[in-house]
C-alpha cells in the first residue's frame, strides 16, 4: 500500500505542477479577457437570473440545476480540503483559492453555456448534456468524449466518493469512542447503505433533496463560522497580514513548489469549486432556459458560493481562532479545534453534523453526474435497470472502502482523476470558446433592446446538424 500511495503522490505532483496550473491559468485568463470579465461585470444579472422560473413548472429551473452542481461543489472539501491546504501549504493557500475562484468563474461560464448550447432532449422532454456532448458534436471527436466520460466516472464514482467517505469518518476521531480499527468501517457501512437507498429514487429525487438541504446546510455553517470569527475579532488584522505575506513569499514557494501554499491552494480550490473540471455542465444542461448564456451566468454564482463564501468561512474561522496548525491536525481535527475555542464540546459535534450533510449531498450530486456519463457511453440510452442496480451496488462498496483507506491515497486518487477531466475539458472549451462568447454577445444585444433573450443557434453561425434542442 505504501508503494501505491507513493506512486499516486508522484503522479499527482507532476499533473498539477506544472501541467494543470499552466492550463488552468491560461484558460481562466483567456476567458476573462475575451468575455470582458463576465463573472464580475454581469454579477448582478446572474443573481437576477437565479430566481427566474422555468417556462413549465415541471421542468428543472436554473436554481435547481445550480443547486445540483452546488451540491457536488459544496461538500467535505469546504471543511477538510481547506483545512488540509492551510495545514500542509500554509495560510497563503487562502489567497490562491480566492484568485483561482475569480479567474476560474469565467471557465465555469464558458463550460455551462456550451453545455446548454449542445444539450439534447429525451423522449420525456427532459434536457441532458455536458462536456461529452459538446466535444462530440462541436469538435467531432467521439473518442475524446468517451474518454472524458470514463474520467468523469472514475472521478465521481471512485475518486471523489472515496475521499468524501474518508473525510466524513475522520471527523469522528475527535470523540473518545473512536477506534481506528473499527469506527471507520462502521461509519463507511452506514453511509454506504444510506447512499444506496437514495440512489433508487433516480435523478429527480436528487434534484428535490439537494434543493432543500444545500441552502440550510450552507447558511448554518457560515453563521457558525462568523460567530467564531467575531469571537476572535482582534486577531483578524494579523490574520490577513499572515495570509498575504505567506501568499507572496515566492522564495518559499519556489523552494518547494509541490508542497507550497500556491499549489495546495490551487489543488484544493479546484477540488472544492470544480470550475473548468467539466462536472457542473452536466447539471447545467438539464435547466430549461430561453438562452444558454442565462445558465452560464447562474453557474458563476455556484463557484462564488463554494469558494468565496464557504471555503473562506472555514479558512478565516481556523486562522482567526489561533489554534495550532500542523500536519498532525490537517483535515477535520483542525476545524474542530478551531470551533471548540468558542463552542467547547458542542463545536466538534456541529462539524460532524455538517460533514454528514455535506458528505451526503456530495455523494448524491456526484452520482447524478455519473448517470449522465453512463447514458452517453451506452449510445445515448439509459442503461438497463439490472446494470444500474449492479453499478449502484459497486458505488456503495466504494463509499465503504473510502472510509478505511489511508488519507494520502484518498486525496491522490481524487486529484488525479479530477485532473484528467480538467485536461480534456478546458482545452475543448478553449477550442469552442468563440461559440460561447458569441452566445454571450447575442444575449447582451437582446438585453440592450429590452427583450427577454431567446436563443437561435443559426443566429451565431452554428450549423443546424450540430444542434438538437435549439434547432
Amino acid at each position: 500500500m505504501t508503494g501505491i500511495v507513493n506512486l499516486l503522490d508522484k503522479i499527482d505532483s507532476v499533473m498539477y505542477y506544472p501541467i494543470l496550473i499552466i492550463v488552468m491559468a491560461v484558460a481562466g485568463i483567456y476567458f476573462t479577457v475575451l468575455t470582458k470579465g463576465v463573472q464580475i461585470r454581469l454579477f448582478k444579472e446572474s443573481v437576477r437570473l437565479l430566481m427566474e422560473p422555468p417556462e413549465d413548472a415541471s421542468n428543472v429551473s436554473s436554481l435547481q440545476a445550480m443547486l445540483v452542481s452546488t451540491a457536488s461543489r459544496v461538500g467535505t472539501g469546504n471543511i477538510v480540503g481547506v483545512s488540509t491546504a492551510i495545514c500542509l501549504g500554509g495560510p497563503g493557500a487562502c489567497f490562491w483559492m480566492w484568485l483561482m475562484c475569480i479567474v476560474g468563474a469565467s471557465s465555469a461560464f464558458i463550460e455551462s453555456t456550451l453545455a446548454q448550447i449542445y444539450k439534447r432532449r429525451n423522449s420525456d422532454g427532459e434536457c441532458y448534456g455536458g462536456p461529452a456532448y459538446y466535444i462530440e458534436r462541436a469538435l467531432h471527436a467521439p473518442w475524446l468524449a468517451a474518454l472524458f466520460c470514463i474520467f468523469l466516472i472514475a472521478t465521481y464514482a471512485v475518486g471523489f466518493n472515496l475521499l468524501c467517505s474518508y473525510n466524513l469518518q475522520s471527523t469522528f476521531a475527535a470523540y473518545s469512542f473512536y477506534n481506528p480499527r473499527i469506527t471507520p468501517a462502521i461509519v463507511g457501512a452506514i453511509l454506504a447503505v444510506l447512499t444506496g437507498y437514495c440512489l433508487l429514487g433516480g435523478g429527480k429525487r436528487i434534484v428535490k433533496l439537494t434543493s432543500v438541504i444545500v441552502p440550510v446546510m450552507g447558511v448554518s455553517y457560515v453563521v457558525i463560522s462568523l460567530l467564531v470569527i467575531l469571537a476572535h475579532i482582534r486577531l483578524i488584522p494579523a490574520m490577513f497580514v499572515m495570509i498575504f505575506k505567506d501568499a507572496f513569499d515566492f522564495k518559499a514557494i519556489f523552494g518547494g513548489v509541490a508542497g507550497s501554499c500556491m499549489v495546495y491552494g490551487i489543488k484544493r480550490g479546484l477540488y472544492s469549486n470544480e470550475a473548468g473540471v467539466g462536472s457542473a455542465p452536466n447539471a447545467s444542461a438539464s435547466a430549461r432556459v430561453s438562452h444558454p448564456a442565462k445558465q452560464g451566468l447562474v453557474q458563476t454564482l455556484s463557484v462564488y458560493i463554494d469558494t468565496l463564501l464557504l471555503c473562506t468561512a472555514t479558512a478565516l474561522m481556523c486562522l482567526a481562532s489561533g489554534v495550532e496548525r500542523s500536519e498532525a491536525v490537517s483535515g477535520a481535527p483542525y476545524v474542530q479545534n478551531a470551533i471548540s475555542t468558542v463552542f467547547g464540546k458542542v463545536g466538534p459535534v456541529f462539524i460532524t453534523l455538517a460533514m454528514i450533510l455535506f458528505a451526503f449531498t456530495t455523494l448524491l450530486g456526484n452520482l447524478f453526474y455519473v448517470d449522465n456519463a453512463l447514458i452517453f457511453l451506452n449510445g445515448k440510452k439509459e442503461p438497463s435497470k439490472g446494470f444500474m442496480h449492479v453499478f449502484h451496488l459497486i458505488c456503495a462498496i466504494i463509499v465503504f472502502l473510502g472510509a478505511v483507506i489511508p488519507m494520502n491515497a484518498a486525496w491522490a486518487m481524487a486529484d488525479i482523476t479530477m485532473g484528467g477531466m480538467t485536461l480534456i475539458n478546458l482545452p475543448a472549451c478553449m477550442l469552442l470558446g468563440k461559440v460561447a462568447i458569441d452566445t454571450l454577445k447575442d444575449y447582451e444585444e437582446q438585453k440592450s433592446q429590452g427583450k427577454n433573450p431567446v436563443f437561435k443557434g443559426t443566429d451565431i453561425g452554428i450549423e443546424v446538424h450540430e444542434l438538437d434542442y435549439w434547432k
